[in-house]
């Protein structure tokens, strides 16, 4: 099949192409400069920089189911987007990312890909027998943050709050313990993000769009890492409160109040499953923002409060347990790990997540971004033109992963700590030409399909 561009869209075309390959530079230049600083200092503390993983060429069982979905969704995915119910395409798109995703992990076999993620000495499972009775376990939890006290917690524990491995308490509680049903919840959890960002996307921008970003969505290179890695999970949790916000502040649900509550219940157990994931509060801000509301606030807040209220009555300090986890953190790799190269590799880890595509879509989205941010301050109700919202929500997803970056506290493994954020950037897929709704998705399966098959991800 021949695309025809018309002259009006060569010029633009060309600029995606070019961001796209800058985007490849960034990454090219970001694993020649990171080989060449770990082996002169081995102060990068991985081993394929700027991504934490090993050479590890294979093919696995997941293989042909991988290359299945991906020619699927890229040959019918538009159609379908397009023709579908609102509903069934919502349950769609969560249903071909969890089998996106569960393809791509099951390249690695079952045990490696899926069922020995979460069983690490670095990860949750480990320390399950420790909140046998829960509150001394809430009440001490700060006391093993550092690496210096008696029984420190692993890495993961330690760096998050006590939701995130409380989650995995849970299970196990229910009769889902060991690594499979640990796995299979944050493979089915993490996926759902898909479902949460096509409906925001619906109620702030409009459905025309969420339906044109769907396969993009579907197909996102993250997908690599939302199925070995409980990070996956949180980048739901905070999506469906950021969609839920979405709904209540556009009344583009009958229960805008129980919504805003439920929104704010979330965004309580985001903050409190990752100190990190504080920044979602920006992209929430910018959710209101496109609304012109602020009618959901005082519901937000109390369902935020009433989370922190509970952590803080069973004995656990957010703030506490945020400044000595920046103590652990200095403690290990990150006192070694160079600020100069990682402010630009994370970017360089960026683009691999979110895949050519998404690098095209945003040069769009910063081109627009002057146009959109003048019509929010000039107008006192929404903008008018859809383009316009979706790239001020893009772009707030995009200034948060910034934010995040400069702060010095993500310094590597972002492939996967930045999971929460990077799930709103395929979004800005939307704004790319239709007639060429084929090539970008199959840019974007392609590089997820390579990085899985020929490196071995560390967690």
């Amino acid at each position: 099949m021949t695309l025809r561009t018309t002259s009006a869209e060569r010029g633009p075309h060309r600029a995606d192409l070019a961001a796209a390959a800058a985007g490849a530079v960034l990454v090219a230049a970001a694993a020649v400069v990171g080989t060449v600083i770990e082996r002169a200092h081995g102060s990068l503390h991985v081993n394929w920089p700027p991504l934490y993983v090993s050479w590890s060429p294979h093919l696995g069982p997941g293989t042909p189911a991988a290359v299945a979905v991906a020619v699927v969704v890229i040959v019918h995915g538009p159609s379908l987007a397009a023709r579908l119910s609102w509903r069934r395409l919502v349950v769609l798109g969560w249903a071909g990312a969890l089998a996106w995703t569960g393809a791509l992990a099951l390249i690695d076999g079952w045990r490696t890909g899926i069922a020995g993620r979460l069983t690490t000495a670095y990860e949750y499972l480990t320390v399950i027998h420790r909140f046998d009775d829960l509150g001394p376990a809430l009440r001490d939890f700060t006391y093993h943050i550092l690496n210096n006290t008696p029984d420190h917690w692993p890495a993961h524990v330690a760096g998050h709050p006590p939701a995130a491995v409380l989650t995995f308490v849970g299970l196990d509680r229910i009769g889902l313990g060991g690594g499979g049903w640990a796995g299979l919840w944050c493979l089915t959890a993490g996926t759902s993000a898909v479902a949460a960002v096509l409906i925001a996307v619906r109620a702030l921008v409009d459905e025309p769009t969420a339906r044109r970003a769907a396969p993009f969505l579907v197909l996102a290179p993250s997908a690599v890492w939302v199925g070995t890695s409980a990070d996956g999970y949180f980048a739901a949790v905070a999506a469906w409160s950021l969609a839920l916000l979405a709904l209540a502040a556009t009344r583009r649900t009958g229960h805008p109040a129980a919504a805003a509550l439920a929104s704010g219940l979330l965004l309580g157990l985001t903050c409190y499953l990752s100190y990190g994931l504080t920044l979602i509060a920006l992209i929430a801000a910018a959710v209101l923002w496109l609304a012109r509301t602020a009618r959901p606030l005082p519901l937000l807040t109390a369902g935020v409060a009433a989370v922190a209220l509970v952590f803080t009555l069973a004995g656990f300090s957010w703030w506490e347990g945020y400044h000595l986890l920046v103590e652990r953190y200095y403690q290990g790799a990150a006192a070694v790990r160079p600020y100069a190269y990682w402010v630009w590799g994370n970017l360089a880890c960026t683009v691999l997540i979110t895949g050519p595509a998404t690098v095209a879509a945003l040069r769009r989205a910063l081109a627009a971004a002057p146009t959109a941010v003048r019509g929010l301050r000039r107008s006192a109700g929404p903008l008018r033109d859809p383009a316009d919202r979706l790239v001020v929500l893009v772009l707030s997803a995009l200034l948060a992963l910034l934010v995040a970056d400069l702060s010095g506290m993500s310094k590597a493994e972002t492939e996967r700590i930045w999971l929460p954020l990077a799930a709103w950037l395929p979004a800005a897929c939307a704004l790319l030409p239709t007639e060429r709704r084929r090539v970008w998705p199959t840019a974007q399966a392609v590089l997820a399909l390579l990085l899985n098959h020929l490196l071995y991800t560390g967690w």
